[in-house]
């Protein structure tokens, strides 16, 4: 019978992600520590945010119940990455970081903490969408990557959550390919905020409103990042691209080596803030209006989409018209869709649809992701 065992968890990010993902660590914690068979102990030894963290030097686990009170009244500062890895590895157990942010430093760390044994899940995207260096070296050192040598020497690495949030499209695609499948096209809607934007712009049964007017309303209910520009410029479909492009086998050097069409008016993209984005956005309605009427001549609506045509090795990002009755002319509110097309699947691609933004959702990728690695160590 499987002994009892203690594993240490670090966390870096505590906002909108990371706040959802220690509510679930929670739970799952108390779960895994009730398990008949098998306990496992599951001790928060490192917290931080961008100024504050929680650690203790004899690896003491932190208070998942009053976290929050905790840190807020901490006054240690975070540790850098070369430090934090000097301070898990030792650790007197199995480790595995969890970073819930976007940060560029945190990213290309990784291979370090992978080659020292700590694993890592993320659904930092710039990990894994910067340059094909990073990622080879992410993956040359993980023992669940290209590199790995059988023995489990590095750490695991999962990143479920850096494409679609909690919809499982990483792990779908890896699953195609792994099985021999042969990967022909991906297409879909991959911006939770860019669906919602279209979606209102042009609904399926007519209608819709100024496109300057529906950017203001994503921004307001919290579709947009705080200046909309950040997701208008395709960057962010791209990055996502970028992945499950190379886990499809091809050679993309980063999301800017490859089409991408950016929503901003060449006039607004220097402007000083986004409030002064917003507020001169509308000058240039009349282009997005006349997309609309074009489309809707045709009979088809305009959607913001990624494509990856592995066959002809073409990879885009901008906007196509759709037949109204197509899934991804169909879609509601802010879902995202990706569909798969292969050999197997024929003219019938297999579908995975349906929220691909929001805290909750994210984490449970997260959360999803920390289980795979407790099931791999030993």
């Amino acid at each position: 019978m499987p002994l009892p065992r203690q594993v240490f968890v670090a966390v870096i990010g505590a906002g909108g992600v990371g706040k959802c993902f220690l509510s679930q660590l929670s739970t799952l914690a108390q779960s895994l520590s009730q398990s008949p068979s098998a306990p496992t102990y599951l001790s928060l030894i490192y917290l931080s945010t961008s100024k504050k963290a929680l650690l203790d030097a004899d690896y003491k686990s932190q208070p998942l119940s009053s976290w929050e009170s905790e840190l807020q009244a901490s006054s240690t500062a975070p540790l850098p990455p070369p430090q934090l890895v000097d301070y898990l590895v030792k650790a007197p157990g199995k480790v595995i970081l969890v970073d819930n942010t976007s940060n560029q430093e945190v990213a290309d760390s990784y291979p370090i903490f992978l080659k020292k044994g700590i694993s890592i899940v993320t659904p930092n995207k710039k990990a894994f969408s910067g340059s094909s260096k990073l990622w080879e070296d992410i993956f040359n050192a993980a023992s669940n990557g290209t590199g790995a040598n059988g023995l489990g020497a590095g750490g695991y690495v999962f990143h479920e959550s850096s494409v679609g949030a909690g919809l499982p499209v990483i792990v779908t695609l890896k699953d195609l390919v792994r099985t021999g499948d042969e990967i022909r096209k991906i297409e879909g809607v991959f911006s939770g905020t860019m669906s919602f934007l279209f979606n209102s712009f042009q609904p399926t049964n007519g209608g819709g409103g100024k496109f300057s007017a529906e950017v203001k309303k994503a921004k307001d209910l919290g579709y947009t990042e705080p200046d909309p520009r950040d997701d208008l410029n395709g960057l962010d479909v791209a990055r996502k691209l970028t992945i499950l492009a190379r886990i499809a086998g091809l050679k993309v050097e980063s999301p800017t080596s490859f089409p991408v069409q950016s929503l901003i008016p060449k006039e607004l993209e220097s402007v000083s803030s986004g409030d002064e984005f917003l507020s001169r956005l509308s000058e240039f309605d009349g282009q997005m209006d006349q997309l609309k009427a074009d489309a809707e001549k045709e009979d088809k609506v305009v959607r913001f989409v990624g494509s990856i045509d592995v066959q002809k090795g073409d990879v885009k990002v901008g906007l196509e018209k759709f037949d109204k009755s197509h899934p991804i002319a169909a879609l509601k509110g802010s879902d995202n869709i990706i569909a798969f097309y292969t050999k197997r699947y024929g003219d019938n691609p297999l579908i995975i649809q349906g929220a691909g933004a929001g805290g909750d959702v994210t984490a449970m990728g997260v959360t999803g992701d920390l289980l795979r690695v407790l099931r791999l160590i030993r």
